[in-house]
Parts: C-alpha cells; sequence; structure tokens
C-alpha cells in the first residue's frame, strides 16, 4: 500500500474553539465498494462555518473533521467499486466527488424516493474521527468513501475548485430546481441571497429560460457578480428598506410580484419578507434555512395567494452528476471560476473559517497538501 497510516486533518472538538490539525488513522481494509482517495481539495461551505459555531439545527457527534464539499483522486478501491453511480468506470488516479449516504431500504428511500430525507442517512463531517472509518471530513488529507455513498467522476474539463462546488453549493441548487418544477419563458424568478447559491441559482435561472431573474443580496461585489451570472436587476438589501425592496419586485413584475422565488439567504426573516414578494399562485422554493432562528408569519398569505411553498434539502447523486455536467457544458459561459475568493492550506483552516464567519470571502478553498 503506497499510502500512510495517519492523515493530517483539521479537527473540531470544541464549537467556536480553535481547530486543530491532527493526525487521523487511515484505514488499511476496504469494505466492498468503498473508496480511499487523496483530497486534492474542499471548498468551504457556510454550514461549515455553522457546524463549527455550534449553530446548527443538526446531530453533530464530536470530535469531527470539518469539510464536506471535496473532491478526490482515488488511490485504493475495496472489491466491487470499480463504477460510478452513473455506471462510469472507475480506476486508481481518478478524481471523483461522493455523496452523503442512504440506506435504500426506509419509508423515505423506498415509497417516498427521496434519499435526502433517509432515516439511516450517514453524513460526511458530522460523523466522529475517533470511529472507524475516521476519514469522514473534507479538511483531510485522505477521505474515505463509504460503500453506501454514491460517487461521481469528475470530467477531465472540470477543474479541481470548480468540482469541489458540485459536492454541496451547486448540488442542492440543481435538486431546489429539480423539485420546483419547469420554468416557464413567461416566469419571472426571484433569488434572495447572492452567496454562491442564489449566484449559483441565477446562472441556472437564466439558462433554464426565465423572462427576468431577479437578485436581492449584499455586498455591492457579489450584486455585479449577480449582474455576470445573468440577473436581469438586482437591489441591495443593505441599501433598501423592506417597503423599497417590494416596491421594486412589483415595478419589475408590472404589479403581481416574482412567479417563482428561491430563498438562499440563510435569515429567517427573509422567509417572511418572500412571502409577501411572490405572485398570486407562485411557488416559493426556501433553501438556505438550516439555523435554530424563528420568526412569525401569516398564514392566511399562503392561503389568499394560492401559494406552492416547497422546502429542498441537501441532494442525492443524481444532482451532483447533473451540476458537474452543468458546469462542463456552460463553463465558458458563466464565470463559475469568480465565485471561488481565495486558497488556503490546510494549516491556515482557521484563518479561512474565520473570514467566512465574517463574510469576507464567497467560496474560498482549502488544499490539504499545500
Amino acid at each position: 500500500m503506497d499510502y500512510p497510516t495517519v492523515s493530517k486533518a483539521a479537527v473540531v472538538r470544541k464549537f467556536g474553539e480553535e481547530i486543530n490539525i491532527e493526525e487521523v488513522p487511515v484505514p488499511r481494509e476496504l469494505e466492498p465498494r468503498a473508496l480511499l482517495v487523496r483530497i486534492e481539495c474542499c471548498s468551504i461551505c457556510g454550514t461549515d462555518v455553522h457546524l463549527w459555531e455550534g449553530s446548527l439545527s443538526l446531530k453533530v457527534d464530536l470530535p469531527v473533521i470539518l469539510g464536506h464539499e471535496m473532491v478526490g483522486r482515488i488511490v485504493a478501491m475495496g472489491p466491487g467499486a470499480d463504477t460510478d453511480s452513473v455506471g462510469q468506470p472507475l480506476k486508481i488516479g481518478d478524481r471523483i466527488i461522493w455523496s452523503h449516504t442512504s440506506c435504500g431500504s426506509c419509508y423515505f428511500c423506498t415509497v417516498l424516493k427521496q434519499p435526502t430525507l433517509c432515516d439511516n442517512r450517514r453524513a460526511y463531517m458530522y460523523e466522529s474521527m475517533e470511529k472507524p472509518p475516521y476519514l469522514m471530513g473534507g479538511f483531510s488529507q485522505y477521505g474515505y468513501v463509504v460503500p453506501e455513498s454514491g460517487r461521481v467522476k469528475v470530467p477531465d474539463t472540470v477543474e479541481d475548485k470548480i468540482a469541489s462546488l458540485c459536492s454541496c453549493a451547486f448540488r442542492s441548487v440543481i435538486n431546489a430546481f429539480d423539485q420546483t418544477g419547469p420554468i416557464r419563458p413567461s416566469d419571472t424568478i426571484l433569488i434572495q441571497g447572492t452567496g454562491p447559491l442564489g449566484l449559483l441559482a441565477i446562472g441556472v435561472a437564466k439558462t433554464a429560460g426565465a423572462k427576468k431573474v431577479l437578485a436581492i443580496g449584499a455586498p455591492e461585489s457579489r450584486l455585479n457578480l449577480a449582474r455576470e451570472f445573468g440577473a436581469d436587476s438586482v437591489i441591495s438589501v443593505e441599501e433598501s428598506t423592506v417597503q423599497e425592496r417590494k416596491e421594486w419586485v412589483l415595478q419589475e413584475t408590472g404589479g403581481r410580484g416574482a412567479d417563482i422565488a428561491f430563498e438562499f439567504s440563510g435569515h429567517p426573516a427573509a422567509f417572511q419578507e418572500g412571502l409577501d414578494l411572490v405572485a398570486k399562485g407562485a411557488r416559493y422554493m426556501v433553501v438556505g434555512q438550516l439555523g435554530d432562528g424563528g420568526i412569525s408569519i401569516q398564514p392566511s398569505m399562503i392561503t389568499k395567494k394560492n401559494l406552492k411553498v416547497l422546502g429542498s434539502f441537501s441532494g442525492d447523486i443524481s444532482h451532483y452528476w447533473k451540476a458537474l455536467q452543468f458546469v462542463a457544458d456552460h463553463q465558458h459561459i458563466l464565470p463559475f471560476h469568480k465565485l471561488i475568493s481565495n486558497e488556503y492550506s490546510l494549516r491556515d483552516v482557521n484563518v479561512a473559517i474565520k473570514r467566512m464567519q465574517a463574510f469576507q470571502e464567497i467560496k474560498p478553498v482549502l488544499y490539504p497538501w499545500r
């Protein structure tokens, strides 16, 4: 075996405290369908920051290796791991991205066909690094792909740091659009939030043929990037009031409101505002709300406006594959590379996380081998 017995990794032992670089065991025996990968890079997500802070409304089994948007190059393969989840052959040296697991035998997997809701789901970054297979996070030199994880080969034309976007941010956007349904040529789409998910969603909405794409966000640099991804009109959430934003949406939509809205901001108040910004009969997809914050809403708005209010969580392996294909097909049209705001080595993980926390980064990438 030409890989070491330990992997350097960024470990969170206590919420909000300094992240340590530790040596974590590398499994010597691989289960059937399992893979061991050398992690080429891992982009940093807002969810990484929330987990480190301890503000996620999801179970975390500390201590954990942080990071979940990773690209890996295969260094060892368990029996039967020679194809990916869409039937493409895999070999040592191939690059892949991989999904959280689903069991395939619970109610949500079999009856509802929604594996992201699996009762027995295992998620990278949330499992203890003190239990086998140890390497269940992206801020690490090596990673373990468990047998139940979906995996997709990265196209040769897609570079590592852009492929990493497809491991979480972009697959979440693709899943949200799949669940929302068809985009009509007459639709005006409103995007709340101009972080990575919101910016990617603007590109998808415009590519899908929407009549007009509106974006609410901040700061000005991200609004400029929203325009580059295809937004027809933008407004700063920092320089406008709730009433001014409502008047702007009505002006842009002939007094009706948005036909479809996507909430990617993560701020609970944005959901309350979104209900007021959509048209009668609209679809409202909520993606950004993973914190434990709450708000008061007027439920009659949903009834009187005959709204379809939807939620979308994570994505299954089909959305990873679709995200990679979208990037491969549109990377010469959409400025995906401009989402990558910085590059860090593993030893600088605390700097990177704190800059993300302070909204000084859009989507930085961590390289475990630098």
